[in-house]
């Protein structure tokens, strides 16, 4: 049997084209703990340097035997540059990803600069896009990643008056929304310019357990179906939480695959799709590969391939500190049950 190497099996997977063996990878961060201690450089520092950024997604990639390396890692790279700045906990020795440190208080209040895209740290994740293409050296698949317009706009003003103004300002959200899906689009673009194999749009806070299926299909659905429409690399449509009830509606947005976390009943969701849709998921990074043990890893795993995952992804990033013996699990079970068909892609 041809073995394909890291890159060309996922790009493949996207594709739908018979593969060797199922991917192992993500669509969200995917840096350890592991790797930064072996860089010799503390957690906070990693978001600060594009060698950093770029070496620690190749090493943990080639540590784990990954198949691709994603960056960025905080969802505060964006919001930075829009003028929100950024908290970095630069002093602090614990897992901290940034966070941004004030929002504005209503969407009028809100002014984003034209040249945002040079911004802040912006440019630094674009030369750690180019530095990791230059240290994978072709070999592995790049991914890249960028929050929905939706929970974009949760980063730059408060959330809960921004799900009041659904329901209370409609005509004057949506018209918010289709800025934040032009930024989206934007942030996207230039990183599909930059050569990355893949991207996934995370519109993480629009699951059905924070916003009705009616929401859903009027407000977010359209915003996601233009930013599908704009991109011409395979392209993820992610939602963390409850899907269920959205599923459907989540596979007519038009993007090349669909990711899901734990809370989605897989199984169902294949029944629903069928075997021609894309479907990635749908494991606790948090509580399989952080605080479970060992034992439990290959179970997990497995029932995800059981259930019907073209690609087994984790339903957030996986947290810095995941025990090594535990992602070498998941890692392993992927490849040792990954060598049989999925519903949408075949085997050489």
């Amino acid at each position: 049997m041809e073995e394909l190497t890291p890159k060309e099996r996922v790009n493949r997977l996207f594709k739908r084209e018979p593969i060797d063996t199922m991917p192992c990878f993500s669509g969200m961060g995917m840096v350890t703990i592991q790797v930064i201690n072996e860089m010799g450089i503390r957690f906070p520092e990693v978001h600060t340097s594009a060698e950093y950024l770029a070496r620690s997604a190749v090493l943990t990639a080639e540590m784990f035997g990954f198949d691709a390396a994603i960056i960025p890692y905080d969802m505060g790279t964006v919001p930075e540059a829009m003028g929100r700045g950024i908290s970095l906990y630069e002093n602090s020795d614990d897992i901290l990803y940034p966070t941004v440190p004030s929002k504005w208080a209503t969407i009028d209040d809100v002014e984003i600069p034209e040249d945002f895209m040079s911004q802040g740290r912006m440019p630094l994740v674009d030369e750690a896009f180019e530095l990791i293409k230059a240290q994978a050296n072709g070999n592995l698949a790049l991914g890249g990643w960028v929050l929905g317009p939706f929970t974009m706009a949760g980063q730059i003003v408060e959330l809960d008056l921004f799900i009041k103004g659904v329901r209370k300002f409609k005509e004057k959200t949506e018209a918010f929304m289709e800025k934040m899906t032009d930024i989206v689009i934007k942030v996207a673009k230039n990183y599909e310019a930059l050569g990355v194999d893949y991207m996934n749009i995370r519109e993480m806070g629009t699951g059905s357990d924070l916003l009705s299926p009616k929401v859903w299909e009027t407000l977010i659905g359209p915003n996601l179906k233009k930013i599908f429409n704009a991109i011409e690399i395979p392209v993820i449509n992610h939602i963390c939480g409850s899907t269920d009830l959205i599923i459907e509606m989540m596979n007519e947005c038009g993007a090349d695959a669909i990711s899901v976390d734990q809370k989605n009943n897989l199984a169902e969701s294949r029944k629903k799709l069928g075997n021609d849709v894309l479907l990635l998921g749908n494991f606790d990074p948090y509580g399989t590969l952080v605080t479970g043990d060992v034992s439990n890893v290959e179970p997990v795993i497995k029932k995800c391939i059981d259930d019907g995952a073209d690609a087994v992804w984790p339903g957030c990033d996986i947290w810095p500190d995941a025990k090594k013996e535990n992602v070498e699990a998941f890692v392993d079970t992927v490849r040792k049950y990954g060598k049989s068909a999925s519903p949408a892609v075949g085997r050489l």
